[in-house]
């Protein structure tokens, strides 16, 4: 699939290249079988047995009652019960729902396909079907959805509107794109940064972009928001970003102008893998590191097949 102008793109109306609202509100229907609630498939990612586990929903303290046998001893006060030389606990109940915060790249490194869809397409898709699912639970949801210039924050909530609202900014987002501009590296770490404010405890975070730009700020700032809540980290790649197409000779396009590429093929496919093995080796080192689950989508396959596989339920 070739890079388009605006031009070309407001003549084609193909989801694949600038995704509409419409086609964002149709997933909710296909938006089924996978969560991100704490109780997984055991093939899920989201499993302790991969390393990582989902915190799930909040405590909210409800009572300081006398012990009762039967009750779970972690929960004693022993505070209250050397004070009042009676055996007290606390009790707690799980929250009705917690909130979901979806970190939605779409600057300009995104807009890039070479099969099935754009990057930036495929991230609007995965968006939406994880918003979807999070409605479907009964979470609150919210997000940040940036470009290379601003972020557009929407206040986590539990309602159709909120993901209607979350869902059309992407919408309006992703159809500003267009090639020939440069993408802004650091606006990762602005994003993350805006997001990272507003957090509370017992939150669900999730990333879902290429990366672009990820350095030690970024490590740091994972690091900070995952001490009290869970991140998931949902990448997004083309094939030709792993290695190139096999052409004696490859036309690159931005949409005005064009130019051939050859030369020592074989070097240049060493270096476009050294890249972005480099890139996806650090992000695994970091993730393990916190143990933070890494989940991989191909712009080549189906976006829903790929999340149900990596949630455990693949068909």
């Amino acid at each position: 699939m070739p890079w388009l102008s605006r031009k070309q793109q407001e003549s084609v109306d193909d989801d694949r290249i600038a995704v509409s609202l419409a086609h964002l509100r149709a997933l909710e229907f296909k938006a089924r079988g996978f969560s991100f609630l704490p109780k997984q498939p055991v093939q899920s990612i989201l499993t302790g047995r991969h390393g990582s586990r989902l915190r799930g929903r909040g405590l909210n303290f409800e009572e300081l009652r006398h012990y009762r046998p039967g009750d779970d001893i972690r929960s004693m006060d022993w505070k209250v019960t050397n004070r009042t030389g009676k055996p007290h606990v606390r009790v707690y109940t799980e929250e009705r729902e917690r909130s979901v915060h979806l970190l939605v790249d779409q600057r300009v490194s995104m807009f890039f396909g070479s099969q099935r869809a754009m990057k930036s397409a495929v991230a609007a898709e995965v968006a939406a079907l994880a918003a979807w699912r999070v409605l479907a639970s009964g979470d609150r949801l919210g997000g940040i959805i940036f470009d290379d210039y601003d972020c557009y924050s929407i206040p986590a909530r539990r309602s159709r509107e909120s993901v209607v609202n979350l869902l059309s900014r992407l919408a309006k987002t992703n159809a500003a794109l267009a090639a020939g501009q440069a993408s802004k590296e650091t606006q990762l770490n602005v994003a993350m940064k805006s997001l990272a404010r507003g957090l509370s405890h017992d939150a669900l975070v999730i990333y879902i972009g290429d990366g672009f730009g990820w350095n030690d700020d970024s490590d740091e700032l994972l690091k900070q928001m995952s001490v009290h809540n869970d991140v998931i980290v949902i990448n997004i790649f083309d094939p030709a970003e792993v290695e190139l197409p096999r052409l004696d000779q490859l036309i690159v396009s931005d949409g005005e102008m064009q130019i051939a590429v050859s030369g020592n093929r074989a070097r240049l496919d060493e270096r476009f893998r050294e890249s972005y093995n480099e890139h996806i080796a650090h992000m695994h080192k970091v993730l393990k590191r916190f143990g933070l689950p890494l989940i991989t989508i191909d712009c080549a396959g189906d976006p829903m097949d790929q999340l149900l596989k990596a949630l455990g339920a693949g068909r």
